[in-house]
Formats: C-alpha cells, structure tokens, sequence
C-alpha cells in the first residue's frame, strides 16, 4: 500500500489546494495516515508570503528527514516555485519540488521518482490554464472551496504571489456552475469561491460573466444557503458586487477587502493603484447597503518610507471604517519584490512599536463592534462542539464565531437561531432559540 502524508502551511488557497493533492494521489491508490512516520511520501505544501518562510520550510524539513530513512519527501506550493532547485541543495533528502501550477502533473512526477530519478520538478507557470485538478478530496462535507481564478497581474511592490502563482486566469462560468451543482446535489451548503483576486474574475468565454454576475449565478444554484467569496482587491470591487449581495440573500454578509495602509503616500509606494478616497468610496457602497456586511481587511506597517503621519493616516482610517477584524503585520522583505530597491527602511523596533498601537485600536474597535450584537438573533451553521466549554460552535453570514448552548443534539452542517448574550474581542456566545432549520 502507497502512503502519504501531507502538512499545510497558509492560506485557504492553499487549504483547497491540499485538498487537490489529496484527491490526486488517492485516485492513484496512495492512502493518507496521520503522522510522516507511518507515510511513504511525505509531502509539505508551503506559503512564502511572510519573512523567514524559506527557513521555517528548511527547518520543518530537516524534522520530517528523523521521520526515518526509505521516504521521498516533497515540497509543493509557493516556496516551492519561489526556492526552485536551490532547494535540492539546502535540503538533498528532498526528491520532489512542484509549484501548485502543476498538480496535475503529480502522478507522472512521481513515476519518475519511482523509476529512479532523484530531483523531479514541476514549476512551469507558462500555462493558460486554472490550477484545477480532476479529483479533490473535500475535508468538509457541508462547505466547499472552489477556485475560480489563479494567480495576479497587480504586482504590488511587497508581494509575492505573481512570482509564485502566475499571471491572472480564470475559469469558464461554465465549469464553475458545474462543479457547483455537483457540490449543491452531494449536499454542500456552503460555497466560498477562491481567487488571488477573485473579483477580477472574468470568464474567458466568449460573452462571459464578470465577477457580480457570477456571484448571481453561484447564489440562484438550487440547495445553496451561503456563498462566501475572498481576497478581493479594492482596484477591480465595483459596486456591482455590493449590488449582487443586496439582490442575493445566499450571498453572505461579508467582505474582505485589503486595504495595506491609510496613507496615499504610502499606498503609491506600494503600487496599490487605488487612493484612500477611492478605497474609503467602497467601503461606503457596503455601509449604505440594505445588508449588514461585515468588513475585514489587510494592513502592512513600517513599509519602506512610511512616516508618522502616514501611520497616523492608517490609524485614522481604521477608526472612520470601524473594520470588523484586521490581519495586521509588519513589513518584511520578500524575493523578487520591486520594495527590496526602496529606500528609507523603517527600524524594526518602530515597526513592532507602530503594530501594537494598530492592533490594540483595533482590538478595542471589535470589542465595542462584537459588543453591540449582544441581544440581537443570529444564524449559525453548526460546526463542532467544544467538549472542554460545553458549547456548540457555530458560524454566522458575517464570518464571525458564535459558541452556543443549546439541550439539543446537532449535526455539523446544521442552520439555527442563536441570540448573543455575551462578546469578546474575536467571537461571540450566545443561546439557541430556534430548532434545526
């Protein structure tokens, strides 16, 4: 029997795209266990979006080689296509190094290493095609992720990911509407469409849907509760997307949209191709939406030229948008980035001192906005149940967790009522009033 075992590090993106691996190397009879010691293949599929990414790869790898001898040990995803060969060098236990554009290719990469072969590499990004592979193993059995569209044609200057996912390509409205209904007929209730960018969605068929009309089509498939959908770039969210979600109830009540910084200065640094004003125009399209749309965001600080005042900008930003939650982080240097020729870096002590003044504000910011739904009915769909609290945990359209009691026995995947009796800074807990829906 063929083993595997397989670590992810990242993004949902790269959650769905283990889920890709799975479904291809159990199609080939591979089995997946539980820990590398039990695994004939040991495969570790990686993110480079944060500093140091490359030696936390390097050193997961050297306590995967204790695992013990006889392995093939393979890296995949974005510090795969970032590192390259060079990876074979620092780490010449490793036998396989593939990119996510490739995962199609795994069967007959792997043959070669079965035939002998000791560095095979699958890391061409020239193809026009969506990172999609013909079997996924789902790890949920009632929400599914869909990749809509790969890769990003923005190039800001801190980022990674067009050096590690390729230009932009999306996939036909077609094939999406497909594997959609399939999903819907084997019982997913809820949908989260995937992308870089996924709102410069465009279908590449001849008079194809842009992104709100997908989102319409994806809502109207028949079995749907919720459609989810993320990252969205501010440059390419038009108010058809906020349109779509007033039309659309299946259409969760949340947005994530990146913002990186409150400063025009900094935001042209960045190569963000949006001004303040224009990004701070979106936002009002979802607060002057009938919906109560929960608002997530990104924020970078101490980004090469960034001053006291344009931090200042961000703070202020943060306080008029009132975000429902933020990932906040310090800049940090990445291969290949047009930022490794900027001048004026910010120390990094201030780049520690200025992210604990953004997160407490925002912490506070949560506390008061998570305050304010106490006393107030929420729908949750069922996710688990925290033996340790004896609550049920549950998840709201705004994305936000609610634990709840309940005298009930629920199924994961179950719809409810919940009133909020009490908030903190990031969940809530609250009371069933309703039965299974």
């Amino acid at each position: 029997m063929k083993t595997f075992y397989i670590e992810t590090f990242g993004c949902q993106m790269n959650a769905h795209d283990s889920e890709k691996v799975i479904g291809t190397l159990m199609q080939q009879g591979y089995q997946q266990v539980a820990t590398p010691e039990d695994a004939g293949l040991v495969l570790y599929n990686t993110c480079s979006i944060r500093d140091k990414a490359e030696q936390k790869v390097f050193s997961r790898l050297q306590q995967f080689k204790r695992a013990g001898a006889g392995k093939v040990f393979g890296v995949l995803g974005c510090v795969a296509q970032q590192e390259g060969e060079n990876i074979f060098d620092r780490a010449p236990h490793v036998s396989l190094v593939c990119g996510s554009a490739s995962y199609t290719k795994l069967p007959e990469l792997l043959v070669q290493i079965e035939n002998g072969e000791r560095r095979v590499t699958g890391l061409n990004l020239d193809t026009e095609d969506t990172f999609e592979t013909p079997f996924t193993r789902r790890d949920n059995p009632h929400r599914a992720y869909l990749t809509v569209m790969e890769g990003c044609d923005k190039s800001c200057a801190y980022c990674v990911v067009p050096f590690t996912r390729g230009p932009e390509r999306s996939r036909t409205g077609a094939s999406i509407l497909e594997e959609v209904r399939q999903l819907a007929s084997h019982g997913y209730t809820e949908i989260q469409l995937l992308g870089q960018n996924v709102n410069s969605y465009r279908d590449p068929s001849s008079g194809g849907l842009d992104f709100a009309g997908l989102l319409r089509e994806v809502a109207a498939v028949p079995g749907l509760r919720r459609v989810r959908f993320t990252t969205s770039h501010p440059r390419d969210f038009g108010k058809e997307i906020i349109d779509s979600m007033d039309e659309n109830p299946v259409l969760c009540n949340h947005v994530h949209l990146p913002v990186q910084s409150g400063s025009d200065h900094v935001l042209k640094r960045m190569l963000r191709h949006y001004t303040r004003d224009e990004y701070m125009r979106r936002i009002e399209w979802m607060k002057q939406s009938g919906r109560n749309i929960a608002i997530t965001t990104d924020m970078i600080v101490g980004f090469p030229g960034e001053s006291d005042a344009d931090f200042q900008q961000t703070l202020d930003l943060v306080d008029e948008v009132e975000y429902d939650s933020m990932f906040s982080f310090k800049y940090s240097p990445r291969p290949n980035t047009s930022a490794l020729t900027l001048s004026d870096p910010v120390p990094e002590e201030e780049k520690g001192r200025r992210l604990t003044i953004l997160q407490e504000k925002q912490r506070a910011i949560q506390i008061r906005r998570n305050a304010d739904l106490v006393g107030k009915v929420e729908e949750v769909m069922v996710e688990g149940y925290n033996h340790g609290t004896g609550q049920w945990i549950g998840r709201t359209s705004q994305h936000r967790t609610l634990n709840f009691t309940t005298t009930a026995q629920l199924p994961e995947g179950a719809y409810l009522d919940v009133r909020v009796t009490r908030a903190g800074p990031n969940s809530l807990a609250g009371e069933a009033v309703s039965q299974i829906q």
